[in-house]
C-alpha cells in the first residue's frame, strides 16, 4: 500500500514506521504522519502525537475518505528546531481542509499543538 501522506513510498516505509512508534524527525513529516492517520484510522498515534495542553480526552474519527495532501508552506519544525508551523490543503471526497497547524517539541518529540484554518 502507497503511503496516504503524499511522499510516494510504501507506507510500511514511510509513515507506518512512526505509527509503530518511531519518532517523526521533523514538523512536517509528524503532520504528514498525522494525516496518514487520520486516513487510516489510527486514532492511538493521533493521541499520542498530540500536546499535552490540548489534548482531547477522547478522539471519535468519522468515516471520511481523504484522497491528498498539498504541503503550501514550513516555518522552522527541522532537526534543531524547537516549534514549526506547517501550512497544508489536505483533500478529502467532497472538499478540502485548509490548516496552519502549530508544532512544538514535547520531551524532545514533535507534537501537535493546534490550528488556524
Amino acid at each position: 500500500m502507497t503511503c496516504p501522506c503524499g511522499l510516494g513510498g510504501p507506507y510500511d516505509e514511510c509513515c507506518g514506521r512512526f505509527h509503530k512508534g518511531g519518532s517523526a524527525p521533523t514538523a512536517e513529516l509528524l503532520m504528514r504522519s498525522r494525516y496518514a492517520a487520520f486516513a487510516v484510522g489510527n486514532r492511538a498515534y493521533l493521541l499520542r502525537t498530540w500536546h499535552s495542553r490540548t489534548k482531547p480526552r477522547r478522539l471519535t474519527l468519522d468515516d471520511t475518505e481523504w484522497t491528498g495532501l498539498e504541503i503550501l508552506d514550513k516555518v522552522q519544525g527541522g532537526l534543531f528546531d524547537k516549534e514549526g508551523v506547517v501550512e497544508f490543503n489536505a483533500r478529502y471526497t467532497g472538499g478540502v481542509l485548509h490548516e496552519r497547524s502549530r508544532f512544538l517539541r514535547e520531551d524532545g518529540k514533535w507534537v501537535y499543538l493546534d490550528a488556524t484554518g
